[in-house]
């Protein structure tokens, strides 16, 4: 889901069953723009904080070759404001090696704060089960206490013994409108799944978490930006969730 690598893919009150573990909110925001292009956006999201189930850091397809001052404050008010941290590690469907991937959460952990691990284009395959459930691991002893593995599809149900929560979805709106579940995602509670959904119309951005939400996804993001990068926008109104852009 880097900007890089993956192109392609009055408010309600919302109900108790959309929020978050650990008391958490429900929206897991990929937050790919560097706060000096849009500070707005990063403040937005200091003011959404208690909505909030993490931001996702993402300096360069992960922490980059050195830290980032500007990027290293912006994460610390997000921090300071309650907000969980997740650094952005590509892991390249399984091919990345491990210690390419450890050596970026750990990156993360001293550069950025962060408080886990955003494990991007997550192999879905049983076959990359034991590479996974190792890295997994590994990421936890480094002291990522929340590890996400974004698949974007739906992943063997072995990876759901493994991870925090997974991203069984990411892709443009019209793409979401026509997904499917399968049955064995009805075994988990809601707040083991995400769906990330961008090119949402403004109208609309309602009813794609709630359709999250009846999909059993009660982390979600849907944002309206499209092109290579569509995380560069942040969430419009959705469900209980007010208004996270500036």
């Amino acid at each position: 889901m880097s900007a890089g690598r993956r192109g392609r893919r009055g408010s309600a009150p919302a109900p108790a069953a959309v929020r978050g573990p650990r008391g958490r909110g429900h929206l897991l925001v990929p937050l790919y723009v560097h706060p000096a292009v849009d500070p707005g956006a990063w403040e937005a999201a200091v003011r959404a904080a208690g909505r909030l189930y993490a931001v996702v850091v993402n300096a360069a397809d992960g922490p980059g070759p050195r830290p980032d001052p500007a990027l290293a404050a912006a994460a610390a008010r997000l921090r300071g404001a309650g907000v969980p941290l997740l650094g952005y590690v590509d892991t390249a469907y399984g091919a990345r090696p491990p210690r390419a991937v450890l050596r970026d959460v750990r990156r993360h952990r001293r550069w950025y704060g962060a408080d886990g691990a955003f494990l991007d284009r997550a192999a879905a395959g049983a076959e990359h089960l034991p590479r996974y459930r190792r890295t997994v691991r590994a990421a936890r002893l480094l002291g990522a206490s929340t590890v996400v593995l974004n698949h974007g599809v739906h992943p063997d149900p072995g990876y759901a013994r493994l991870a925090d929560v997974l991203v069984t979805f990411e892709g443009c709106w019209e793409e979401y409108r026509r997904a499917g579940v399968p049955a064995w995602t009805r075994g988990h509670p809601p707040h083991r799944f995400c769906h990330l959904v961008y090119a949402v119309p403004d109208r609309l951005a309602a009813e794609a978490a709630r359709t999250a939400h009846e999909r059993g996804a009660a982390v979600h993001c849907a944002v309206p930006g499209e092109g290579a990068n569509p995380w560069r926008s942040t969430p419009r109104p959705v469900l209980g969730c007010g208004r996270i852009t500036p």
